[in-house]
This record gives C-alpha cells, sequence and structure tokens, in this order.
C-alpha cells in the first residue's frame, strides 16, 4: 500500500464500511449505494442534499447513518417561520454569572439533518448556507467555529409547490451530491413492514471520531493519475458545450467530483482511483449544478440527460 493507507489497511477499511452498512440495514431498507454515497460526502467534508417524496425513509436513513458514526446528531426541522437564530443560537441573559451567554442551536453538531429545507425562507436558508460552506456561524458580530467533521443532510420533498421557497443555484451549488431516492421494490417494501413489525430497534456505533478524521485525511491522498483528472475535466467541460444547456458544471463541480472518487476509492480499500469511481458519481456530483434553457426543459431535456451524454461521449484515454 502507498503512504495514503500505511497506518490503515484498505481490507480493514472495507471491513468496517461492510459492518456499518450491515448495521444501518437493520433499520433501513434500501440500495447500499445510498449509504456509500453518505460516507462519500463525509470523508470527501461536503453535503447532501437528498430528494425525495415523503415516506420513503429519508429521515430514517439519515438517522441511522448519524447513529453509527459515534458523532452527535441534531435535527432542523424547517418551517416558513423559522429564524436563522433558530439554527445557529442566540444569546441569553444568564442570572448567575450576570452576563449574556451563548445557547447553541442545533448546527453545533457532528451531522445536522436539516428536514424539508425548502420550506424555509431564503434569509434562513442564508445562515445554513455560511455553515456549509464556511464550517462557522456568525451570531451578533461573533464567529464561532462548526465540530470537524460537519455534515449537512438536507431533505426536500419535489412534489409540493405551496409555501416553499425554492433553493437558489448558489445554495444548490454548495452541495456535494443530490440524490433521488425512489419508493423501494416489491421485496424491499416487504422487508420494511418485517422490519418494523416489531419493537425499534438500536443502532450501536461502529466508526469513532478518530476514524472519520483519519479517513477524511487519507482521502485526500489518494493517487489520482493524471489522465483521470483530463478525464474529470473533459467530462465538465462537456456540460458547457451543449446548446441547450445555459450554465454547466463549473470548475468547483469537477473538484466535487475529484474528491468524492477519492473517498470512493478509500471505501472500496483501494488507495487509487478508477475511472468507474468517477463515472458512478458523476450523476450525483453534476446533474444538480447544470441549468438548462427554459426551451430546453420544456422539449424534455433533463440535467441528468447532460451528464450521460458526457459519460457517452467522453473518452477515458491511459496512456
Amino acid at each position: 500500500m502507498s503512504e495514503a493507507t500505511s497506518n490503515v489497511s484498505g481490507d480493514a477499511i472495507a471491513l468496517k464500511v461492510a459492518a456499518l452498512r450491515a448495521e444501518i440495514g437493520k433499520v433501513y431498507i434500501g440500495p447500499e449505494s445510498v449509504i456509500e454515497a453518505l460516507l462519500v460526502a463525509l470523508l470527501a467534508r461536503g453535503h447532501v442534499l437528498i430528494e425525495g417524496v415523503p415516506g420513503i425513509a429519508k429521515t430514517t436513513l439519515v438517522k441511522a447513518f448519524a447513529q453509527t458514526l459515534s458523532c452527535s446528531f441534531k435535527r432542523i426541522q424547517f418551517t416558513p417561520d423559522l429564524l436563522p437564530s433558530d439554527i445557529t443560537g442566540t444569546y441569553v441573559f444568564d442570572r448567575k454569572s450576570d452576563s449574556f451567554v451563548l445557547r447553541e442551536g442545533p448546527i453545533f453538531a457532528h451531522v445536522v439533518l436539516g428536514d424539508e429545507i425548502n420550506r424555509a425562507p431564503a434569509k434562513t436558508q442564508s445562515a445554513l448556507l455560511e455553515a456549509m460552506q464556511e464550517q462557522q456561524v456568525t451570531i451578533e458580530g461573533q464567529t464561532r467555529p462548526l465540530p470537524t467533521p460537519f455534515l449537512v443532510l438536507a431533505t426536500q420533498n419535489p412534489i409540493e409547490h405551496e409555501g416553499v421557497y425554492p433553493l437558489p443555484e448558489a445554495q444548490v451549488d454548495r452541495f456535494l451530491l443530490k440524490m433521488r431516492l425512489n419508493y423501494p421494490s416489491f421485496e424491499q417494501e416487504l422487508q420494511v413492514l418485517r422490519t418494523h413489525a416489531f419493537e425499534r430497534i438500536e443502532l450501536q456505533p461502529i466508526l469513532s471520531l478518530e476514524e472519520l478524521l483519519a479517513w477524511s485525511d487519507l482521502a485526500q491522498r489518494v493517487n489520482l493519475e493524471a489522465e483521470l483528472y483530463e478525464y474529470i475535466v473533459s467530462l465538465v467541460r462537456y456540460t458547457r458545450e451543449l446548446t441547450h444547456v445555459h450554465v454547466g458544471a463549473s470548475p468547483r463541480a469537477a473538484l466535487a467530483l475529484m474528491r468524492c472518487a477519492r473517498a470512493r476509492a478509500l471505501l472500496r480499500g483501494r488507495d487509487y482511483v478508477l475511472p468507474d469511481d468517477v463515472k458512478v458519481l458523476a450523476q450525483m456530483v453534476l446533474a444538480h449544478r447544470i441549468i438548462l434553457h427554459t426551451e430546453a426543459e420544456l422539449g424534455g431535456h433533463t440535467p441528468s440527460a447532460v451528464v450521460q451524454a458526457a459519460l457517452d461521449n467522453t473518452r477515458y484515454a491511459k496512456r
């Protein structure tokens, strides 16, 4: 193994990941790729936007994920009357000390679930944006750092349009990944009934905070060949060249794809990135960053189709 995995073997990481999937699988019935995507975002130090109709276990997934990580977890239920201070916290007067002390908001946690994020007004969303981008919050002019690791897992319902505030493009771009959860298969739905027919299942932590931080550092040093740098840049640039695309993926998207590919390689027990790491993650990393012309949307074009076209028409050339 190279320097990137000199202290932790690839087999040990793969075994831990398998144990974490099995533990989450006790309460969440769904594709294992979803759990891997959450781990990728955590190790790549990004955030995830989870989209899906109500009742498909988005919240269950996030809570189970946090419980297996030995991390602090907080949930924020977004509503139209939610204020920025409800997220960040505020100073309150303490009679005992005869001074103002900070009452920390739910943003001060390692894993934060933002439920139905698109229900909050723009001012409240902007408070979350600073936390996501800078890993800090500003409360009454004072800046406070947030814990490390820090992961925001936000959910939104794509079918409701009343009483919601669509996320601005700048904030959507701050999410490293965007996942769309669909209805379970017939067999999976049967398993849901069998699993939740009994008393509540308590999950056990699988990864310690120290392991998470070490893995995150290792992920940044996973080897990426020169051809893969070129492949990632070519994919991203392709999304900007189509005439029906108004805004294509930016250089930030290329950096995000590189970080995610490295994290996935590490989770698979490798100290090097393969083209498949890039291909598997391309949709989740790039599609939500692409904006089409209105005429193209009306004509049936989608950002996902743009990413697929980039994958189909961009060649990876091994030297």
